[in-house]
């Protein structure tokens, strides 16, 4: 079983905070101690875990990639003009996985879970699932 919420994108690429939506769903899967699954079911977006204290850190992340894997090129043969999109979801990945335990993700004392859009403002959908020990 597993627990769907929405969030809306408004950038082409932007990473948004998600660990408060992770944690309703947990308590709506009624999670004690196990192992929580996020996955996001699209091919250019993606779910990282990461630094939540300072935002520059999400900024750098998007700047980076964009310097790496820069939007339009020529030699792209996906003609839709979003291939950097699906690279870039390739290299952070559809999912992660966290420890719960009572309830709560063990995170490190700076870290929250991230959804990261680069073909965006769009309209989304995470997944959490809950799998007890």
């Amino acid at each position: 079983m597993y627990i769907t919420f929405s969030l809306s994108t408004k950038s082409r690429n932007e990473i948004v905070d998600i660990t408060s939506n992770v944690k309703d769903a947990l308590k709506e899967l009624n999670a004690d101690n196990g192992i929580a699954t996020i996955y996001c079911r699209h091919t250019t977006a993606g779910i990282t875990i990461n630094e939540n204290a300072d935002p520059s850190v999400q900024h750098d992340i998007i700047e980076t990639l964009n310097r790496f894997i820069p939007a339009n090129q020529s030699y792209f043969k996906h003609m839709e003009g979003n291939a950097d999109s699906h690279i870039k979801s390739s290299i952070v990945g559809a999912s992660e996985q966290v420890i719960i335990e009572d309830g709560k993700p063990v995170l490190g004392r700076w870290q929250g879970i991230f959804f990261t859009e680069f073909d965006g403002g769009r309209n989304r959908k995470v997944h959490v699932n809950f799998i007890r020990d």
